[in-house]
């Protein structure tokens, strides 16, 4: 159904088309973004930090969002974006239980070459405990396919044979091939351990679980948090 001015549920209005569903029904929907008219209190931890989109290569059309709920209350949130036509969020709004993680998958819907170059925004609006808070991140589409390309050879110069190295990026024309197992346990460990470092509670938060001086501050989960959205990138490439 269609709505025209629907209200969220902490007072704020949404401007242009809205679609709205249940949680629980299997269609997803997408919200227009609107201004929102409450001071933001609460950090968000939301990744990666940004959405490519390749027209040419058919698995990056579906994007997976993490949102992290590191708190000790449950968190409500709702998916907005500027061009709802163009994309299909799934489990576009619901709850997130404390210290627990959800994936907001997103799909984009019309790769054809006039959205070429396009970038659209989104926002994840999130309240619980009386506060709320808000992050915003890019998508983008672009015309071809993500990932290392070869080194063209410029015309006229004779090409090396197909053997040299010097011809294909590291690890040959997969790039996943080259990819250090060392180097990744590494990149997989660094990942886990932030995420237990975001599960913690905060050190103004009591907990009969985990001993007092192991609790942490919120600077100390925004680090987490960055790291954690960097080593997303490399996994995605």
């Amino acid at each position: 159904m269609m709505h025209q001015g629907q209200s969220s549920p902490d007072g704020t209005q949404e401007t242009g088309r809205l679609r709205k569903r249940d949680r629980h029904a299997p269609s997803p929907s997408v919200a227009l973004l609107g201004n929102p008219k409450t001071q933001d209190s609460l950090p968000v931890f939301l990744f990666p930090t940004e959405l490519m989109f390749y027209a040419q290569e058919r698995s990056s059309h579906r994007r997976v969002l993490t949102f992290y709920n590191p708190y000790s209350f449950v968190l409500r949130f709702k998916v907005l974006c500027t061009a709802p036509t163009l994309y299909t969020v799934v489990e576009a709004e619901g709850n997130v239980r404390a210290r627990s993680c959800v994936d907001i998958v997103v799909r984009h819907q019309d790769v054809s070459p006039r959205n070429w170059g396009r970038r659209d925004r989104f926002r994840l609006e999130v309240w619980g405990a009386g506060q709320r808070g808000t992050r915003e991140i890019w998508a983008e589409l672009k015309g071809g396919e993500g990932g290392e390309k070869l080194l063209e050879i410029p015309q006229g110069s004779a090409a090396p044979p197909a053997s040299s190295p010097a011809m294909l990026p590291p690890g040959g024309l997969n790039p996943g091939r080259g990819r250090d197992p060392a180097l990744f346990a590494l990149y997989v460990a660094v990942g886990l351990a932030c995420v237990t470092f975001l599960m913690l509670p905060l050190h103004n938060e009591p907990s009969p679980l985990v001993p007092a001086h192991i609790h942490v501050t919120v600077m100390q989960k925004l680090v987490c948090a960055y790291i954690l959205g960097l080593l997303t990138m490399v996994f995605l490439r």
